[in-house]
């Protein structure tokens, strides 16, 4: 497994990025968990279904009953994929995690005194919605940026009943950490609150099961997203139980989604149709589903044991540049971690660093506090005060100094040889063996070469 090779099964493996200079090198991504590539067979897929595409669930034609036919297959294929039982549970498809997460939220039936458990490990996307709907109070993480699960029982403990959802990472787009969503479930049920996990991350990386609704380990909600998961084509999907989207009334109107209005009255569809408002993303879902098809026929336990040996593989030399601190685990542990690696370079910015890494190795990756504000700034362990400051800099259209992290996230079709490129340009930079000189563009906090992008031309055209 060691010599896994799935670059050439994702489009652009070898695409070329201009560099310092005025030369290109083969372009490398490490920013796969923001996006991932598409699959070639999903691109194949796509084209091939474009001949038959059409509405859905309206039209009498046979390419309108393909199409809804397609389309109601996608979600059994992503039903199956995360092991939810069929007969209680849905899927709803939406643009992006985001939405998904934004729309529970909406319909999530709450009263005052009611509580949300949260954690300071998540993206804003499952934290913001939150805040509008109710009191929230979030699990408290370690010195090593994991979970506190004795707080987690500490608050289950003080609030009790009160405590109706618990939503929770399934694990850190910044640390790569592993939340042990199992054991949190039988935690969160114990109380008799629901629980919702933000699979985004996790889903391309390790094999989910949601178990069957009567065990108390049973994952209420999940909710992901196909752009993370070799389909960036505009959908995700929350899963959840049928009688939560039945009863609550759908926060989008509009059509495609009722029986029959009248001057006076609406009567709803049944769910999923009733909280699908409009007309379906469609070549999304095929997208998706099509994408699970090719993780189904690699294997997770085959990408786990691949990127696993590539994070291992990554963290033993990049521990060895002394200027180099990782924030989190600095060691590979399967059942602890995915293949994300955040880190800084002492002395050097991160979006310096970050621009370094392209403009002069074309190898891309992410650096800030990747929608994760709360989280990194525990990391970094800045002081109030601190973050006042920078809050007050931002405020003043100055990103300049804005903190921050470098991380580097794995896909599937990375290799070894990516891994000894990124190796050998972490340790060049640490040495000060920088090429160019770069000025800051202090409003957007992004560094750029004085001489500019080297008279760099975009191949694409519309």
């Amino acid at each position: 497994m060691n010599s896994m090779n799935l670059k050439d099964i994702v489009v652009g493996s070898d695409t070329r990025a201009p560099i310092s200079g005025g030369s290109t090198l083969r372009y490398i991504n490490f920013d796969n968990a923001a996006t991932t590539p598409p699959f070639k067979k999903v691109m194949e897929k796509i084209n091939e279904f474009s001949e038959f595409y059409s509405s859905v669930h309206r039209g009498s034609g046979f390419k309108s009953n393909l199409s809804t036919e397609v389309y109601e297959q996608c979600k059994e294929i992503v039903m199956d994929f995360v092991g939810a039982d069929k007969e209680v549970n849905i899927a709803i498809f939406l643009k992006n995690a985001t939405e998904a997460l934004n729309k529970v939220a909406n319909m999530f039936n709450l009263c005052e005194g009611d509580i949300i458990i949260c954690s300071r490990m998540e993206h804003h996307s499952n934290d913001l919605p939150w805040r509008r709907k109710a009191e929230v109070h979030y699990i408290d993480i370690d010195e090593n940026g994991e979970l506190n699960l004795n707080h987690f029982e500490m608050l289950l403990k003080l609030y009790g009943k009160r405590v109706k959802l618990v939503t929770v990472t399934g694990a850190s787009n910044v640390t790569g950490y592993i939340n042990p969503i199992h054991e949190i479930a039988k935690l969160a049920h114990s109380v008799g609150a629901k629980l919702l996990i933000d699979a985004s991350q996790l889903v391309a990386h390790r094999k989910l099961d949601v178990k069957d609704d009567n065990n108390e380990s049973h994952l209420d909600f999940i909710v992901f997203s196909g752009h993370k998961l070799y389909a960036p084509f505009g959908t995700a999907v929350v899963i959840g139980p049928k009688e939560f989207f039945n009863t609550a009334e759908p926060d989008t109107v509009g059509g495609g989604m009722v029986k029959i209005v009248t001057d006076d009255l609406v009567y709803w569809e049944e769910s999923p149709t009733k909280n699908e408002a409009g007309t379906p993303n469609l070549m999304g879902a095929v997208a998706l589903a099509t994408a699970i098809k090719q993780i189904n026929d690699i294997g997770m336990v085959n990408i786990e044991a691949h990127e696993y040996f590539l994070t291992k593989h990554l963290l033993h030399h990049i521990k060895k540049i002394d200027k180099i601190r990782i924030y989190g685990s600095t060691e590979a542990d399967k059942e602890k971690r995915l293949g994300v690696v955040a880190f800084n370079i002492d002395g050097i910015s991160h979006g310096l660093v970050a621009a370094i890494l392209s403009y002069e190795y074309g190898i891309a990756v992410r650096n800030g506090c990747f929608c994760s504000h709360p989280y990194v700034f525990r990391l970094l362990n800045l002081s109030s005060e601190e973050i006042q400051s920078h809050r007050l800099s931002i405020l003043d259209n100055d990103k300049s100094k804005v903190p921050g992290l470098v991380r580097v996230s794995l896909g599937l079709y990375n290799t070894l040889e990516d891994m000894n490129e990124l190796v050998l340009a972490l340790n060049n930079i640490s040495e000060g063996k920088i090429m160019e000189k770069y000025t800051i563009n202090k409003e957007q906090g992004v560094y750029i070469p004085e001489n500019g992008y080297f008279g760099f031309s975009s191949p694409f055209k519309l």
